[in-house]
């Protein structure tokens, strides 16, 4: 059964036949689009991609418990080579939403707990901002393609895992450069 509101965003889902009796509870096994791309600079869940909800929501006395998973697909590039990489990230949830009604509710700041029905649309708990939440804490802010990656090389900007062994550029040390010509021309 679609559990889904007519919301802009998929993750904005529709808890209405779960009841508030403390202990009733129902799960939620769906996959859902992306409604943004979630990350850090580097490394992200993409617009759009494949977001596999399995979750657990379980009426409390002050609202909506829900517990699971999400995973998606990541895209993103190395911090050191600039090479593509990609992967699987699976985040756990655990989100108290509160009931409008409830002492939770009353005293709470609105980015501590969730509410329920702060879409603006009653008996609905939006899971976008907790999902954001993780991923970026989730993510490592300098992704690498390997432990051993060795960048690009400072000269030229080639990656050195694709360079010919022994790349390397002749440089002279700036203070020893007048030096240089000067020996050149004594060769003369």
């Amino acid at each position: 059964m679609a559990m889904h509101t007519h919301s802009s965003s998929p993750l904005v889902i529709n808890i209405a036949r779960l009841s508030r009796q403390p202990g009733s509870m129902i799960t939620f096994h769906e996959t859902v689009p992306s409604p943004s791309r979630m990350g850090v600079a580097l490394m992200a869940i993409e617009k759009g991609a494949p977001l596999e909800l399995n979750l657990r929501m379980e009426s409390v006395s002050e609202g909506v418990l829900v517990t699971g998973t999400a995973t998606a697909p990541t895209a993103g590039e190395c911090a050191r080579c600039l090479t593509a990489i990609s992967g699987d990230l699976t985040i756990d949830l655990t989100e108290l939403f509160a009931y409008p009604d409830s002492t939770t509710e009353a005293t709470t700041e609105a980015d501590e707990v969730g509410r329920i029905g702060a879409s603006g649309q009653p008996n609905t708990i939006d899971l976008e901002q907790p999902i954001v939440d993780a991923v970026g804490l989730a993510l490592p802010f300098s992704p690498l393609c390997g432990p051993d990656c060795q960048g690009l090389c400072p000269d030229c900007g080639t990656p050195m895992a694709t360079a010919e062994p022994g790349h390397h550029h002749e440089r002279i040390d700036p203070r020893w450069a007048k030096l240089s010509s000067m020996l050149e021309t004594d060769d003369k």
